[in-house]
């Protein structure tokens, strides 16, 4: 167990929505109660336009020790889903005659290798070693491929319907909604959508006609599979995808976002509104990290020279590759900041100065007597075979965030308050179930099920898609348990 001595104190006032739960879980329970899903996808976005700084990774942390906590207080299967934003505009430039802003996206520009290669240089590794701390899957998904489902495509179509009502909620200021189509010869689109028309859009699907400052005019026809590409503006992606999250009757999206989402999502909200159909999904909001003035901190500000970092601001804040450590380093910080505020719902519903999160950061114990060990749920009669030393061999399919187990790494089983730490002896990869239990051996998994009877209840645990993965079978050894 982790023996770490942890005395720093967080001073919050309480707040309206403080004070309506005990805990900051407790934020997803009455959508929990009312549509009783098999799974819940905490679901975070960020643009993939550089290092991510520390109020990106406050995000990210959070949706991974929400969907941790989420299994074990609700005994619900939960999942991480990251939305890489590789829409984001890699290069603006003017258009010289008519001072019209183009735009190209990091997608458009870098190609789906080089943007994968931003989500392996800044991303995976933070997300394998938060799943390994906290027993947490993820998956990511890039946005150039999801506007490419039909799903998706069909949400956006069907709002086209209602595009005069919903265009005040997107833009309040003039109801020019920002739906940029790039130019098909060259990936540019006009960054404000000026002049982007809409010219029909009934069943089937919508044409539009928008200009390009190389190739002029251009026609765009998009139907639910064909390829032009949907470069939505903030608003209007995050209205289309929600609501499509939110038709999904089988897993309930839960929306985790920087606490300056707040703001913006009083007009996804009003939007929302305008449209038939569903309602909302249930959003949780992380502190935002503030400046001495309030503000909230901007990285890009600091590098344009507009403003000083301010007291308190170290540089792994800005740029967290600057953390004087490994990536499990800067994870173990990161569970344990997160994990310090979302032990009282007052200290998640606020806001940090720099200056605040540098003394918690600092008065953090810097030891523990304890192990690094990844975390993974078992029911009660597979759990007591583990903490009794009886079952050896622990069967799991390959999801990615098991793609690195090796040997020698820790394992520690949870169920309810109880836990047994482990470490791995062996890693084996199979096919199928069947070859794995011929392989290993029943006794070694259950020493109290038959075989046929194992093999019925791995099954019931783990779909075929789930075993299409590929099935693991890990040796452990018993190092030590509390109960």
């Amino acid at each position: 167990m982790n023996g770490r001595s942890d005395s720093v104190e967080i001073i919050s006032p309480n707040n309206v929505l403080a004070n309506a739960m005990l805990r900051s879980i407790d934020m997803v329970r009455p959508r929990l109660q009312a549509t009783n899903p098999d799974r819940v996808a905490f679901c975070v976005g960020t643009q993939i336009n550089g290092a991510p700084h520390l109020g990106t990774s406050l995000v990210q942390t959070a949706a991974f020790l929400l969907a941790k906590q989420t299994k074990r207080a609700f005994g619900v299967d939960t999942v991480v889903r990251f939305g890489a934003l590789d829409n984001a505009p890699y290069d603006i430039r003017l258009d010289p005659e008519t001072h019209h802003a183009y735009q190209t996206t990091y997608f458009h520009a870098l190609g789906a290798d080089g943007v994968d290669d931003l989500l392996g240089k800044y991303y995976r590794g933070m997300f394998d070693s938060l799943a390994d701390a906290t027993g947490v899957d993820y998956e990511i998904e890039t946005y150039t491929a999801q506007q490419t489902d039909p799903a998706f495509r069909h949400e956006f179509l069907a709002t086209l319907g209602w595009l005069d009502q919903i265009r005040w909620p997107l833009a309040p200021s003039h109801g020019q909604v920002h739906l940029r189509l790039p130019c098909p010869e060259c990936g540019w689109a006009e960054k404000r959508a000026e002049r982007t028309r809409l010219q029909r859009t009934g069943s089937g699907g919508a044409d539009f006609t928008a200009v390009c400052t190389d190739h002029g005019d251009y026609d765009i026809a998009v139907t639910a599979d064909t390829g032009a590409y949907l470069d939505l503006a903030t608003l209007y992606r995050n209205l289309v995808k929600e609501r499509m999250a939110a038709r999904d009757h089988v897993t309930l999206s839960v929306m985790v976002k920087g606490g300056d989402w707040a703001y913006g999502c009083q007009l996804v909200d009003e939007a929302f509104a305008q449209l038939p159909g569903p309602v909302p999904p249930p959003r949780i909001f992380t502190p935002m990290v503030l400046t001495d003035t309030g503000a909230k901190l901007s990285k890009s500000l600091i590098r344009e020279g507009k403003v000083a970092p301010p007291p308190g601001t170290h540089p792994w804040m800005l740029d967290v590759t600057e953390w004087p450590g490994s990536i499990d380093d800067y994870v173990d910080a990161m569970v344990w900041l997160v994990g310090k505020m979302l032990a009282d719902p007052k200290h998640l519903y606020r806001s940090y100065t720099t200056q605040e999160l540098d003394r918690i950061m600092t008065a953090r114990p810097a030891t523990t007597t304890g192990v690094r060990a990844r975390e993974m749920n078992l029911y009660r009669r597979y759990f007591d075979l583990v903490a009794s030393g009886r079952k050896t061999i622990e069967v799991r399919v390959q999801y990615p965030n098991l793609r690195n187990l090796k040997v020698g790494d820790h394992i520690r089983f949870v169920c309810g308050r109880d836990d047994a730490l482990t470490q791995v002896r062996r890693v084996a990869r199979y096919s199928s179930f069947e070859e794995m239990l011929d392989s290993e051996g029943p006794a070694r998994v259950n020493p109290d099920s038959p075989r046929e009877q194992q093999l019925a209840n791995i099954r019931r645990i783990y779909g075929p898609e789930k075993e299409a993965l590929g099935v693991l079978a890990i040796e452990i050894e018993l190092l030590d348990h509390a109960v």
